[in-house]
C-alpha cells in the first residue's frame, strides 16, 4: 500500500482524473489534451482543445463528455468528437475555471480560481460555486468559497463536498431539488494540507491530493486522518478505479510555480488501497 509505482510519465501538468470505461481518463493543462491510460500505461489522446487549457471532466447521463475550458470559462461538450458550448460560465467565475464534478443527473458543479493566483497574490478573492443543470443552463451557487476545487458527491446522490484548497477545508451541502446547494458546514479540517483534487470510497473517506506537501490524505468525516502516503512529487489530483475499485491514481508534477510546458516531468503513479471508490466523480 505504501510503495508507489509509476503508471505513465510524460505529463506536464495533469488534473481531473476519472475513472471511466475501464481506463483513467485525465487532463493536461499544459499539452492542452484529454487522454485516457489503460492498467498497462498505454495512453490515447481524446480530445485535442487546441489553446484551451482543459480541466475537470464528467459524462452526462447519454454519455457525452463534459470538460472545463478553463480560461473560456466554459464548459465543453464532446459528441462523436465534436466540441460545442455546453455551458458559459463568465457571469459567475471571475478568474479561471478549474476542477467540476457531475452528479447523475446531469448536474456539474464547477469551481474557479477566484482571481489571478500566480501574479495577484496579495489581493485573494473568494469564489463563487457554478451550478450548471443538465440542459446547459447556469446557476449561482455558494459563495464566500476559498479557491473550490475537487468535489465528491456521495453515492446517494444528497451531499456534494467541495475541497477549499486555500481555506485548508473540506465543505459539505446538501443537494437539494433541481441540484441546489444548501445547509453548509465543514466536513473537515485539513490544517496543513491544502486539499486539491480528491476521490470518495466506500467507507466513507475522501483521499485529498495536498498542493501543499508531496503526497496524498485519507480524511473521515469530522477531520480524522487515517492515511498519508507520499509521492515522489506533489500530488495534485487523485481517483480511484482499477478492476477492483481499489487502486488509487495520484496526478503528480513538481511543486506549483516550477512546472512547465513541454518539460513531462510529471507522472501518474499508483497505490493498493483498502477500500473502493464510491459515489462521484
Amino acid at each position: 500500500m505504501h510503495e508507489p509505482v509509476v503508471l505513465i510519465g510524460g505529463l506536464d501538468f495533469g488534473e481531473g482524473p476519472r475513472w471511466h470505461d475501464s481506463r483513467l481518463w485525465y487532463s493536461d493543462f499544459m499539452q492542452h489534451c484529454v487522454y485516457a491510460v489503460n492498467a498497462e500505461g498505454h495512453r490515447e489522446t481524446m480530445v485535442d482543445l487546441g489553446d484551451e487549457q482543459p480541466s475537470g471532466l464528467g459524462w452526462l447521463p447519454g454519455g457525452d463528455l463534459l470538460v472545463v475550458a478553463m480560461t473560456a470559462k466554459q464548459v465543453w461538450r464532446v459528441h462523436e468528437k465534436v466540441i460545442t458550448v455546453h455551458a458559459d460560465l463568465s457571469d459567475i467565475a471571475t478568474w479561471h475555471c478549474n476542477d467540476m464534478v457531475v452528479a447523475s443527473d446531469g448536474t456539474a458543479y464547477v469551481g474557479n480560481f477566484g482571481y489571478d493566483i500566480e501574479n495577484d497574490v496579495e489581493h485573494p478573492v473568494a469564489s463563487t460555486l457554478a451550478i450548471v443543470h443538465p440542459d446547459g443552463s447556469v446557476s449561482s451557487g455558494p459563495s464566500e468559497l476559498a479557491f473550490p476545487n475537487g468535489s465528491v458527491i456521495t453515492p446517494d446522490d444528497r451531499t456534494l463536498v467541495v475541497a477549499e484548497t486555500f481555506g485548508s477545508r473540506l465543505s459539505a451541502f446538501d443537494i437539494e431539488e433541481g441540484g441546489l446547494l444548501s445547509n453548509r458546514r465543514v466536513w473537515a479540517d485539513t490544517a496543513g494540507v491544502l486539499p486539491d483534487g480528491c476521490c470518495l470510497d466506500a467507507a466513507g473517506g475522501i483521499w485529498v491530493a495536498d498542493a501543499f506537501g508531496s503526497g496524498v490524505v485519507r480524511y473521515l468525516e469530522g477531520g480524522e486522518v487515517t492515511d498519508r502516503l507520499p509521492t515522489p512529487l506533489t500530488s495534485f489530483a487523485c481517483m480511484l478505479g482499477g478492476s477492483d475499485g481499489r487502486t488509487l491514481y495520484c496526478i503528480t508534477a513538481p511543486a506549483a510555480g516550477e512546472q512547465r510546458a513541454g518539460s513531462g516531468d510529471g507522472a501518474i503513479v499508483t497505490f493498493r488501497v483498502e477500500h473502493a471508490g464510491a459515489g462521484r466523480p
